[in-house]
């Protein structure tokens, strides 16, 4: 894992238990960003995106952490092999760190910011989602850096904009419930829907850049190879009206294309053992496995 040192702003790279204790950011990225190279060279330190890198160091070493790790400059994304491993990683990244600083670059603290700050792209993009669910402390800073509040201290706000009622028990929310968290969102790259979701369902899996949706396929079988949660079928497709047309309707399979179609299930809870006492439900639960033919399934 590399880390930047918040007194000398240097790369340095650690392994396995030797890895500090660290600061993280979380921030939308935008066309000015540093990357792995730049950071390494002298002109780097000229480019419109080092002044983030410096005002986020400076703000992690006032609270007393000499690492800070920041994705777009800890990566080096020409590597094929080390992309694998961060995006497999990044959901734990985030949750080991001290703290994890959220800058909204569209937010501007006043008396209204939080009217702002609901209309941050930060909340829009699907990486961000386990970089607010995975630290145990989120510091938010607007645009100058100046401290909005915690994820503790905003909750009620960020519920609203995000549909997340829970930020302590997250994990016990169904399939579905998660889905609907990042039904939109959005990501530059269409598989990054998918990807950006590995750590909060604790799945891993290699990327595959040109695979488009298939992406987002292989991660429901991934999912269901760990957990017999149904409400994984639990979405709705907007099907076309094909009244006085000769083509078919569309397919549609048991899985999800997209998690946009989890939308409407935010409020799919999963039944406790009482609850299903005396009912249909009531039993043992059935494994379902996905075969050459299909889903296999007991109901």
């Amino acid at each position: 894992m590399r880390l930047i040192n918040t007194s000398t702003l240097v790369l340095e790279t650690f392994f396995g238990e030797a890895i500090p204790c660290y600061a993280i950011l979380s921030h939308r990225w935008n066309d000015i960003e540093l990357s792995f190279q730049d950071l390494q060279d002298e002109s780097g330190k000229q480019m419109p995106g080092y002044m983030k890198i410096q005002r986020c160091c400076a703000q992690a070493q006032s609270d007393g952490w000499q690492y800070v790790w920041i994705d777009s400059c800890c990566i080096d994304k020409t590597s094929s092999a080390e992309l694998s491993e961060a995006i497999n990683s990044m959901y734990l990244w985030y949750q080991n760190s001290q703290v994890c600083y959220a800058y909204l670059a569209d937010v501007k603290r006043g008396r209204n910011f939080k009217e702002d700050m609901s209309k941050s792209n930060w909340f829009t993009r699907g990486w961000t989602l386990q970089e607010l669910l995975a630290p145990s402390l989120v510091v938010f800073f607007d645009r100058d850096w100046i401290d909005i509040g915690t994820k503790g201290s905003l909750q009620e706000e960020i519920s609203k904009i995000t549909g997340i009622e829970d930020f302590v028990n997250f994990k016990t929310a169904c399939i579905a419930q998660k889905m609907s968290w990042v039904s939109q969102r959005e990501t530059t790259r269409v598989e990054d829907m998918a990807y950006c979701l590995l750590g909060l369902f604790d799945v891993n899996m290699p990327p595959l850049y040109g695979e488009g949706e298939k992406a987002f396929t292989r991660l429901q079988l991934e999912i269901l190879k760990i957990s017999d949660d149904e409400s994984i079928f639990a979405w709705y497709g907007q099907f076309h009206d094909n009244f006085g047309s000769l083509d078919p309707p569309p397919p549609w399979g048991l899985l999800a294309s997209s998690p946009k179609q989890f939308k409407y299930s935010g409020a799919i809870k999963p039944l406790d053992i009482d609850s299903r006492s005396g009912t249909v439900f009531e039993g043992d639960d059935y494994p379902f496995t996905m075969t050459n033919k299909g889903l296999h399934i007991s109901l």
